[in-house]
């Protein structure tokens, strides 16, 4: 079985990450996988980038500034939410691509910025090939955003998207969500990483007639796994006598990663906590955001290399994702796997992560009390419960990577069987 990932990055961004683990875990199981992206990272020999000439790379980065400027201009010269939609207007059509020609499988993951335009999803389509579609966010579903929050458009019809300003003269929204109306949706086997993200998109006007399953994203459990705690620290030259909060995020100043829900916390653990607990950020950061923190401030920065993340994890008593909306996060995942229980709110996958008072805490949604309970609760119960040890026994029941490749390897099966 031939089995072709297509995703804009290899390795930037969650959705990348996760794709790129898959296709270890199912190179580890023995499956002939490659991966096809825009931006190659790597020399990895089964990783192909459609930048393979000075020209092309150009191309496509135009590309990216074509999608991006046709955004600005629709929302009035305006930057907000700039990157917080996609309308797929301009890609690459790989439909005669020689490793889309050889493979059995052609398996989608985040394909925005430029990369695969909606015309060529539906070249894609008209191939034949049985397509999967892993959804890391709701744009699959929706018209233009990742993530609706509360709008319920796209359930319909979606139209004067809120994201963007209203424009009486041109709606984008409703002109990408009738673009897509015309791909084929239907034809494709979404898998949803969490349950959560299955169940909205299955609402989608364009999407309930097509089957859907949930898969969670794999992780090397021999590499993410406990460590010593004093190692850790002194690898950043933390403090071993505090209780070390750990919040992650490629921006943490992103609105959608609630970062003023664990400010507000930490204002009520002030009192009590004031010289015993330290935050420890790890992404970009600002300086706006870490004056807000009423604890001692320790800043990592954007860490991408292995080893380092998991010291990072690992140095942790807990690691806080007090996000408001979110599928089934990277960060979790990796953080449980090394031993660090986790908060956070109910939403998204989160609940299906954190096994809530057995290896983390699931807060009610966008209530800083009890976020700031769930805080205590592991301060309190960490090494009485033994967290630690229930954290890394989900994380290898659920997410090891030969329990999810199996899963996928039986998906492959199935919709290459149905087209036979």
């Amino acid at each position: 079985m031939n089995i072709l990932i297509l995703n804009t990055s290899e390795l930037t961004g969650g959705a990348a990450v996760a794709a790129n683990r898959l296709a270890k875990a199912l190179g580890k199981s023995g499956v002939e996988v490659s991966m096809l992206v825009r931006d190659r990272k790597t020399d990895h020999v089964k990783v192909f980038s459609v930048n393979n000439s000075w020209i092309l790379h150009r191309l496509n980065s135009f590309r990216f500034i074509w999608e991006r400027l046709v955004i600005f201009i629709c929302n009035f010269f305006s930057k907000k939410n700039l990157f917080q939609v996609s309308i797929a207007n301009t890609g690459t059509d790989l439909s005669k691509h020689p490793l889309v020609q050889q493979a059995d499988v052609i398996h989608l993951h985040w394909i925005n910025q430029g990369f695969l335009s909606l015309s060529d999803i539906k070249k894609l389509v008209n191939t034949g090939k049985p397509i999967v579609w892993t959804m890391h966010d709701l744009w699959p579903a929706t018209a233009i955003c990742h993530y609706p929050g509360e709008c319920e458009k796209y359930i319909s019809n979606c139209h004067q998207c809120p994201m963007l300003k209203r424009n009486p003269f041109f709606d984008l929204a409703a002109f990408v969500f009738k673009e897509k109306g015309k791909i084929g949706l239907s034809k494709i086997t979404f898998v949803g990483c969490s349950r959560w993200i299955m169940e909205e998109a299955q609402k989608g006007n364009w999407l309930r007639t097509a089957r859907f399953i949930s898969i969670p994203n794999p992780i090397d459990v021999t590499a993410f796994k406990r460590m010593e705690k004093r190692v850790a620290r002194k690898r950043f030259c933390l403090p071993e006598d505090k209780f070390l909060l750990l919040f992650a995020a490629a921006k943490l100043s992103d609105t959608r990663k609630g970062a003023i829900f664990l400010i507000e916390a930490c204002e009520k653990l002030k009192k009590k906590y004031q010289d015993r607990i330290e935050i420890v950020l790890m992404g970009n950061s600002s300086e706006e955001l870490i004056s807000q923190f009423p604890f001692k401030v320790n800043t990592l920065g954007y860490i991408s290399d292995q080893d380092s993340m998991i010291s990072a994890y690992a140095c942790a008593d807990m690691f806080v994702i007090p996000s408001l909306e979110d599928n089934l996060p990277n960060t979790i995942m990796e953080s449980m796997a090394c031993g660090t229980p986790c908060v956070g709110f109910e939403t998204g996958g989160i609940p299906e992560m954190i096994d809530h008072l057995k290896n983390g805490y699931v807060a009610k949604y966008k209530n800083t009390e009890d976020l700031t309970m769930g805080i205590e609760w592991i301060l309190n119960n960490n090494a009485t419960l033994n967290l630690s040890s229930a954290c890394a026994d989900k994380v290898r029941n659920c997410y090891a990577e030969e329990v999810v490749a199996g899963q996928y390897i039986s998906l492959y099966k199935q919709v290459c069987d149905s087209k036979n």
